[in-house]
This record gives structure tokens, C-alpha cells and sequence, in this order.
């Protein structure tokens, strides 16, 4: 959305018990795309552009490391992240991903973008 690619958007991410992999990625814009790019475009876009592997998720947002006394109090969401002078990183999550480099693509090149990335080592299809 902050991309540019469509107004308004659901994702939802299926998982199962001892698959590292998501299931299944579901995304669906409400028909507020903004550009070329339909929903099953921007679907790919999302298996390019993101690992959603437990463990690369926990990494990606930094998860593991300790810092609950900051991120416990005045709510998780809606704070301006940072780093501390100990390279600690808060609120990682609340950084998004610059995806407007495919706002300007077809949906050929999505496509072709999505058969020469390594979106299979990172999610079941």
C-alpha cells in the first residue's frame, strides 16, 4: 500500500505445524490497484520481495533480541522505530519494504521477475 501498487490491501498467510514454509498467501486489494498490476501480480510481488519463514520473519524484524521493557509499554504498533546505541533495533516492524520499483512493471514482467528469483526456496507453490 505504502508502495504504491494498490490503495488498500488483506494478506493472509497460512501455516502448518512443522513446515517452515507458508502454506498459502492470499491477497486480495478490494479493486484498489494502482497501476497494471492485479492482485495475483501483487501476490507475486510479495513472494519476490518477502521471506515469510518463521525464522527469516524473526530475523527480518528482530525478534531475538532482548528488549521488552521498551516495546512492552504504551502498545507494539504505531511507534517510530530505532536503533540504540547498542545496535538494538525497536520497532522493526513498523519499517516497510520500498516496493515502488514494481509499481512502474507489467504483469510480464512480474512474472518474468518471479521465474528468476528464489521465491520456491522461500515459500510452497
Amino acid at each position: 500500500v505504502k508502495s504504491g501498487l494498490c490503495k488498500r490491501a488483506l494478506v493472509q498467510l497460512s501455516y502448518a505445524i512443522g513446515v517452515a514454509k507458508p502454506l498459502s498467501l492470499f491477497v486480495e486489494t478490494y479493486g484498489t490497484e494502482q497501476g497494471t498490476l492485479d492482485a495475483d501480480d501483487i501476490t507475486n510481488v510479495i513472494k519476490i520481495a518477502f521471506d515469510c519463514r518463521p525464522g527469516a520473519i524473526a530475523q527480518s524484524l528482530a525478534l531475538r533480541e532482548p528488549k521488552y521493557q521498551e516495546t512492552a509499554a504504551y502498545c507494539h504498533f504505531g511507534r517510530e522505530p530505532y536503533t540504540n546505541k547498542g545496535g538494538i533495533k525497536f520497532f522493526e516492524w513498523e519499517n516497510s519494504k520500498d516496493l515502488s520499483k514494481y509499481k512502474g512493471m507489467t504483469p510480464a514482467q512480474v512474472t518474468a521477475e518471479l521465474a528468476g528469483s528464489n521465491y520456491l526456496t522461500k515459500w510452497v507453490d
